[in-house]
């Protein structure tokens, strides 16, 4: 299979899933600096500046669009800005939105799937709600081939603990009854590419793991597979922590991940932290 994917807010995520996709398939990402452009360029991608250069030509091509632009207080400034087009895209055979599991709020390390009501305590995980129902509304109105996967807490290649329990920075810190969900950038191509495989407008995926853990023991076991000591304990309530780390420990909820391994036939590369953290030490010599 081969086509036109438009990637709008082009980063981690949809950087992996054009690597996934292969040579044959054209991949246009949009960025907001020129340095980046350029880069993505020098790896065979086609750039667009945005905000400033017209999407309206790159839509008009599009077979497949992924958007990952951050939302803000007003939602979606894609859609703010160009909402019509997307509607009137005249090849678009699917469409995905990432979000974030965020959206469930917290459940005190109860398990969520995507039947959850959407109850958010943060700012980001309310902005991502509004988002998700203006690209909903969209497609409601519009019939655009929506998708909708709400990403767990991602790592993979450069986004791992291992350089904080090198340096002896990182600390373990304990909260009960914590947990996080995640999930390796390997298999959210993976997923993403199996949804424009076997395309389902409407539907929404968990994109985790199967193994929901409690922070420190991600931590604890960079230690041991670096043969380091375990980085030492900080109760919460003493951490000192920037208001955006703090938040993150505001939530605890455990992802269900059934829906992709039922309706896409996804088998996770990395179905828990543990495979996923051996991969990247292998992975950089």
């Amino acid at each position: 299979m081969t086509g036109t994917l438009l990637s709008l807010g082009h980063g981690y995520s949809a950087a992996a899933l054009a690597r996934r996709l292969g040579p044959d398939w054209r991949v246009i990402g949009t960025t907001r600096r020129a340095e980046k452009a350029e880069r993505l360029c020098r790896e065979g991608l086609e750039a667009l500046i945005w905000p400033g250069e017209d999407l309206v030509p790159a839509l008009s091509k599009a077979t497949h669009v992924l958007a990952s632009i951050a939302p803000d207080e007003a939602g979606d400034p894609l859609l703010a800005a160009h909402a019509d087009a997307i509607a009137a895209a005249p090849h678009l055979k699917w469409v995905g939105y990432l979000s974030t599991t965020g959206v469930y709020g917290d459940h005190q390390g109860g398990w969520v799937d995507e039947a959850t009501p959407l109850a958010p305590t943060t700012r980001r995980g309310r902005q991502r709600v509004l988002a998700e129902e203006q690209w909903q509304a969209l497609a409601a109105t519009s019939g655009l081939p929506l998708h909708i996967f709400r990403l767990a807490g991602i790592y993979g290649p450069g986004r791992g603990p291992f350089e904080k329990v090198r340096a002896g920075t990182a600390r373990r810190i304990i909260r009960e009854n914590q947990y996080f969900s995640r999930i390796h950038v390997a298999d959210i191509a993976n997923v993403l590419a199996a949804s424009i495989a076997r395309p389902d407008p409407g539907a929404v995926y968990n994109v985790a793991d199967d193994d929901p853990s409690p922070p420190e023991d991600v931590l604890a076991e960079a230690a041991r597979l670096l043969g380091l000591p375990l980085p030492p304990e900080v109760p919460f309530d003493e951490a000192e922590m920037t208001p955006l780390a703090r938040s993150f420990y505001a939530e605890s909820k455990r992802v269900r991940n059934d829906r992709i391994k039922r309706d896409l036939g996804v088998r996770l590369i990395y179905p828990d932290y543990r495979t996923g953290l051996a991969a990247l030490l292998r992975e950089a010599g």
